[in-house]
């Protein structure tokens, strides 16, 4: 499942539909371009519930995955607390691989 799952985000972050970082995630979720949020596990409290909530209202779908460090390294980047896809089918294919 979890090479799957990182192979699925690295497919979609060469094909530029992924955006990561607080701030790019959360422009991505309120202007409605934003299919999935992944959130790492080690991110503080305040990150998660604040990317929580604003998935619950714009229905969004978010999981908690990986640790930072991960999460960056999917991505080919450093650490990264947050990513969004922006591409509504790899963003079910990579939910896929995580059921």
């Amino acid at each position: 499942m979890q090479n799957r799952t990182i192979s699925m985000i690295g497919i979609a972050a060469k094909a530029g539909k992924v955006v990561s970082g607080e701030f790019s995630t959360e422009k991505a979720i309120k202007e409605f371009k934003a299919y999935l949020v992944i959130v790492a596990k080690d991110a503080s409290d305040n990150t998660k519930k604040k990317f929580k909530n604003s998935t619950d209202f714009y229905k969004v779908k978010y999981v908690e995955l990986f640790d930072k460090d991960e999460l960056g390294r999917c991505i080919g980047k450093e650490f990264r607390a947050s990513i969004a896809v922006t591409d509504e089918n790899l963003a079910n294919a990579i939910l896929k691989t995580i059921d």
